[in-house]
């Protein structure tokens, strides 16, 4: 079985362009994923955004892009899986600045 898979990695504050990747896979995973073999590719996009994102190596939306999920969809899957979310309180001030700039 071969996966394609588009990524966009961000290296403090540098962005790599979306490329393709292709990667072999064993059928088998089918049977760990417990899914039928035409939603491999999906399940192994939202596993790998997850342990990226558990891993502080991707952000919440990049997450979401990987997985192709909106961000609401990122956080019921993170959840599931008993991520915490990374968000801190420079993230906090990032947020309150938004939303002053929109309420005004």
């Amino acid at each position: 079985m071969v996966f394609e898979m588009e990524m966009e990695m961000e290296e403090k504050n540098t962005k790599i362009k979306m490329e393709t990747i292709t990667i072999d896979l064993p059928k088998e995973l089918t049977h760990v994923f417990k899914i039928r073999q035409k939603d491999l590719s999906k399940a192994v996009r939202e596993s790998l955004a997850v342990e990226l994102y558990r891993d502080g190596k991707i952000s919440l939306g990049k997450a979401a892009e990987i997985a192709k999920m909106s961000k609401w969809e990122i956080f019921e899957l993170l959840a599931a899986k008993k991520v915490p979310l990374q968000y801190y309180p420079e993230d906090l001030e990032q947020d309150i600045e938004t939303l002053k700039k929109v309420l005004k």
